[in-house]
Formats: structure tokens, sequence, C-alpha cells
């Protein structure tokens, strides 16, 4: 049952951090810049959502144990 929840959370986390990725390029290329930019923008945002799932996770981990 464990293994099933973290994996389910796992996948949420990704989707939740590709939406964000796609929404932060999008809107970079609406303002106008160029696709390497738009993707660099969409990049950190993608890595952003996934550090702090991993420090919110890591704190959760700190408190409930």
């Amino acid at each position: 049952m464990t293994v099933a929840v973290v994996l389910l959370a796992t996948a949420l986390v990704i989707v939740v951090a590709l939406l964000a990725a796609a929404g932060a390029g999008k809107l970079a290329r609406m303002d106008g810049t160029t696709y390497p930019t738009a993707l660099t923008r969409a990049a950190v945002a993608f890595a952003a959502v996934i550090t702090l799932a991993a420090t919110t996770a890591g704190v959760f981990t700190a408190l409930l144990t």
C-alpha cells in the first residue's frame, strides 16, 4: 500500500511540474521571447517545482519520524 501511495504522489508531482513548465513556456512565447529562451524558462519552472516537492517531502519526513 505504501509503495502505491509513493508512486501516485510522484506521478502527481511530475504532472504538476510538467503543467507548470508548459505554462511558463507558453507565457514566455506570448511575451515574444525566442524558442530557446522559452524552453529555458520552462526548464527552470520544472526544476523549481521538483525541488520544492523534494524539499517539502524532506520536511514532512523529518517531522513525522
